[in-house]
């Protein structure tokens, strides 16, 4: 999704994914011309290694308008068959209901049916009940889920799917994950010897996560990649498991008492606010000095569509429902009001609408 200059780009990042060992390019239209200047790489390719092509449609669309969008996917990459057809967000309740009964059904009988894909799967960004009914559906082979480091509530389901023999993606673990291909300084010192991303690949590898997405620009965003996948499977070791320690204790000691825990026991709030996401963002702020990062998704809240949340901190009334809730007791308006008040800035355009 990012190699979009040109022919040439995409071409380049591609060479290197495979010098990487990496077999599982993904892909999607709605990534500007990032799938044709695949396809154009793909048709110059000669490796005798046989790749896993996936691409995604938005949810939505009607089922003659799905079947000319799979054709235009097909006739871009080059290919006869797509190895997996991903719904591409399926973030929203009517999106599932789409995929599972409604015209979208239709269309990945038809995908299956005509061979014209090997298996579907769904990327969401939308609340863990909707994701758990997706997984619970039966009607899907593989899921992309946002699974991070920093962001770890939905591991758990993604490691349910794998028990039941089902491909798991991680989304963005670079980007999305926290920016860790640009990390501050107290995160680096935090994590020192190693790289926060570093730290990152090796946390969602040793869960037992199948697949992570690199989003790769150029080159030299697959060299930690290369060297990873030479170790074949020995993903932390004492030393990187007590480096991870360390960066997360060093974080609950800036944080204190304040630091919220993500167990989700405040919610439902009346006014519909995401206060774990939102509490999340406070933690990287303060906790690991990660405001950039706490700061652009913070400003995306209402901006972003069905890809992200809705409603931000000054939302909250202050009605104290959520008070009695937290285990923790934490003055969670209070923190709202606070986290309101450093992180909201002038809005950030998406990389993709």
């Amino acid at each position: 999704m990012r190699a979009t200059t040109g022919p040439q780009q995409m071409a380049e990042v591609l060479a290197a994914a495979l010098a990487a060992g990496i077999n599982h390019i993904e892909t999607a239209p709605a990534y500007g011309p990032a799938e044709a200047f695949l396809g154009q790489a793909l048709s110059q390719w000669r490796g005798s290694e046989p790749l896993v092509i996936t691409s995604k449609l938005l949810p939505g669309i009607a089922l003659e308008e799905g079947k000319a969008q799979l054709r235009g996917i097909l006739q871009r990459l080059g290919l006869e068959r797509l190895d997996n057809l991903a719904i591409h967000g399926l973030n929203r309740p009517e999106h599932l209901d789409w995929a599972l009964r409604g015209a979208g059904a239709e269309l990945l009988r038809w995908a299956l049916a005509e061979g014209l894909v090997g298996q579907v799967g769904f990327s969401s960004h939308g609340e863990l009940p909707l994701i758990e009914t997706a997984l619970a559906s039966g009607r899907f082979s593989f899921c992309s889920l946002h699974l991070h480091w920093f962001d770890q509530t939905r591991i758990p389901l993604a490691q349910a799917a794998l028990r039941e023999g089902m491909g798991v993606l991680a989304i963005s673990p670079a980007d999305k994950g926290g920016r860790l291909y640009a990390p501050p300084e107290q995160l680096r010192a935090d994590c020192a010897p190693f790289e926060p991303l570093e730290l990152a690949y090796r946390f969602l590898l040793d869960a037992g996560i199948s697949s992570l997405t690199l989003g790769a620009a150029q080159a030299s965003d697959l060299d930690l990649a290369k060297r990873l996948t030479a170790e074949e499977g020995r993903w932390l070791e004492p030393s990187h498991r007590q480096a991870l320690d360390r960066a997360w204790q060093a974080g609950q000691s800036r944080l204190s008492a304040s630091a919220c825990q993500q167990c989700r026991a405040c919610l439902p709030c009346p006014n519909a606010v995401p206060i774990p996401e939102l509490l999340r963002l406070r933690n990287l702020d303060l906790g690991h000095g990660m405001g950039a990062f706490a700061q652009e998704r913070y400003n995306l809240i209402g901006r972003a569509g069905h890809w992200w949340e809705s409603v931000n901190a000054s939302a909250c009334s202050g009605c104290g429902d959520c008070l009695p809730r937290c285990p923790h007791n934490l003055p969670i308006p209070e923190l709202l009001a606070e986290t309101h008040e450093r992180l909201a800035a002038a809005p950030r355009r998406r990389l993709w609408g």
